[in-house]
């Protein structure tokens, strides 16, 4: 079996910083999981990026329209990483879609077997990425200490629907990941 790999979703300026429309409280608190994790992975450690796309299509074209703040190109400063990840990523996916799992991110991983998932926000592109890995066969560990959502609850539930898929998705802590490596 291969090394896990982490995977950090969406540390970026448009949901750490308080001014956004898309501030994801406990942001902080998914760094500071993140940032411990990090070195323990070396460069076997991936960074997602969300983005507007160029022309939404179908009901992106709806979401869209309410998030209009959003629809800005890729290279916007709300769409970078924030830091310390901007200086430490070498691996960066972006992808226009809460998901970010496809066969292009398998790809980056190498093959893995499993995944160390974190990031933001749990209720939205930490499950949406889960999911679709655990559906292709890779062992997911969601860290919950290293994850925020839109509120506690929010990523309470989100933390139990993703529960449900055991032992396909598996729900630890740091300390844990850090235990095992």
């Amino acid at each position: 079996m291969s090394s896990p790999w982490l995977v950090a979703i969406d540390m970026q300026v448009i949901f750490g910083e308080a001014s956004s429309q898309w501030f994801t409280p406990g942001y902080e608190r998914a760094s500071a999981g993140i940032q411990r994790l990090l070195p323990a992975f070396g460069d076997r450690a991936i960074f997602t990026r969300f983005v507007a796309p160029a022309e939404p299509q179908g009901a992106w074209i709806s979401y869209y329209e309410q998030w209009s703040f959003a629809l800005v190109p890729d290279g916007d400063p709300i769409y970078a990483l924030t830091e310390p990840f901007a200086a430490a990523a070498s691996h960066v996916e972006t992808r226009p879609t809460f998901g970010k799992w496809d066969a292009r991110f398998a790809a980056a991983m190498g093959g893995a077997s499993e995944m160390v998932l974190t990031g933001v926000s749990t209720d939205c592109c930490v499950i949406s990425t889960a999911l679709a890995a655990a559906d292709a066969g890779v062992h997911v560990r969601v860290v919950a200490d290293a994850c925020a959502g839109l509120s506690t609850d929010d990523h309470q539930r989100a933390l139990d629907a993703m529960a449900l898929y055991a032992p396909l998705i598996e729900i630890t802590t740091v300390d844990q990941v850090l235990a095992s490596l």
